[in-house]
């Protein structure tokens, strides 16, 4: 852990010194979302690999920066892009970010995701609000993120914001918008899920599975954030007729869901 508090002190003070601005707001935007930071009024954009010891991130979809500006009137900071443990990454350096938001002072930290859909009632870009997950990655997730400050392990229910997901919801019925609530299943990958994989995690309860978002959610927890996590519905497994899936099409899927995770996100804001 010595390690990971220098890392992240020295980045903190990167950024800092690159943007002298308090944001309250974190988002981290994953595959097929990163089009969202366009809408924030950026001060400044500054890529990871400027940042030190963070890497560049490599899945096609990310552009790999940080976008610091404004958004529905509040100081933001968004991660135009994330790490995946797929791409090499040991989890402390992946989720690195989440602790220097934190230092930096957000306090609400908003999530997405490009995930499989499990449920077979549900279509290509339709947006789910996570309301629990099932954790794949347990070797992988930071042992800090499982413990609350006297050591015990925190109720996995108390990592998502029910408030902000009540909100969420009440917005889309006004706007208009189909919105679902599930459980995301987190997987190290960076394979798509066999057919096997698809009915076992249907029949323990997954709506949709994905490789990221659960670690940055644990060390989140740490410092008390606040946090809401939406997963963009790229394919429909269908075992039977389990088709190809590229990362081509996972992006395509996120333009089709962007303008209701943008809506989402900057009402969850305002409120």
């Amino acid at each position: 852990m010595g390690d990971l508090r220098t890392q992240a002190i020295d980045a903190h003070r990167f950024l800092v010194g690159q943007w002298n601005t308090a944001p309250s707001v974190g988002i981290i935007l994953g595959t097929g979302s990163g089009e969202i930071a366009e809408s924030i009024e950026a001060d400044v954009k500054i890529p990871y690999a400027d940042v030190p010891h963070l890497p560049t991130s490599t899945a096609i979809g990310h552009i790999g920066q940080f976008v610091c500006g404004r958004m529905a009137g509040a100081n933001v900071i968004a991660m135009q892009g994330r790490f995946h443990l797929y791409e090499g990454y040991d989890v402390d350096l992946a989720t690195l970010p989440v602790h220097v938001m934190a230092a930096m002072g957000v306090r609400h930290l908003f999530i997405s995701n490009a995930a499989g859909g499990v449920n077979p009632n549900w279509r290509v870009g339709d947006v789910m609000m996570i309301n629990s997950h099932i954790d794949f990655m347990y070797r992988a997730t930071p042992a800090l993120g499982q413990c609350n400050d006297s050591g015990r392990p925190r109720r996995r229910s108390d990592q998502y914001d029910r408030e902000m997901i009540r909100q969420a919801f009440g917005h889309a019925r006004n706007s208009d918008f189909p919105l679902y609530q599930g459980v995301y299943a987190s997987m190290l990958g960076p394979n798509y899920e066999t057919r096997a994989e698809y009915r076992y995690l249907k029949k323990i309860g997954a709506d949709a599975v994905g490789m990221s978002t659960v670690p940055e959610v644990a060390v989140a927890a740490t410092y008390g954030l606040k946090v809401m996590a939406m997963s963009i519905i790229t394919n429909i497994a269908k075992p039977d007729v389990l088709a190809k899936t590229s990362g081509e099409d996972v992006v395509d899927a996120g333009v089709i869901a962007a303008p209701k995770l943008k809506s989402i996100v900057e009402n969850a804001i305002r409120q």
